[in-house]
């Protein structure tokens, strides 16, 4: 039976929380460099998950940086787990960024753009506020 996985994050790199119930939460930074390609480990639990994915996945990214050579990480989750669903399964992508920070809004439209996938926008007016908890699951 697949687990929950969670990845701790550093000052480098996100919290990743790969939950078996179809909720995978991305959180934090990502600095270039330091994430290249999916660790061993998400790749082998994305792939247990996908054989038997659940009704909805949904994919939450909360990243206040995201470094050049990091981006195509978190795509390659994306994609991985689009192309692997099948039509009777939806995939649904919550990308959240700060009021102000125009980089990572952008970043994520690029990211729908090229993945040809709608995401949900969602402004954090006031990121004192958690409004998104990764333990909240």
């Amino acid at each position: 039976m697949l687990e929950r996985k969670t990845i701790l994050a550093t000052k480098n790199t996100p919290e990743i929380v790969l939950d078996p119930s179809g909720k995978i939460h991305i959180k934090g930074r990502s600095i270039s460099g330091e994430v290249k390609a999916l660790p061993e480990e998400v790749e082998i639990w994305l792939d247990s998950y996908l054989l038997d994915p659940g009704d909805i996945t949904l994919i939450e990214i909360y990243l206040d940086y995201i470094g050049g050579f990091s981006s195509g990480y978190y795509l390659e989750i994306v994609k991985k787990i689009k192309d692997a669903l099948s039509q009777n399964k939806k995939l649904v992508v919550n990308w959240y960024y700060e009021e102000g920070d125009e980089d990572i809004l952008e970043k994520g439209e690029c990211f729908s753009i090229y993945l040809g996938l709608p995401f949900n926008f969602i402004l954090l007016k006031d990121p004192s506020v958690n409004n998104f908890d990764i333990n909240n699951l």
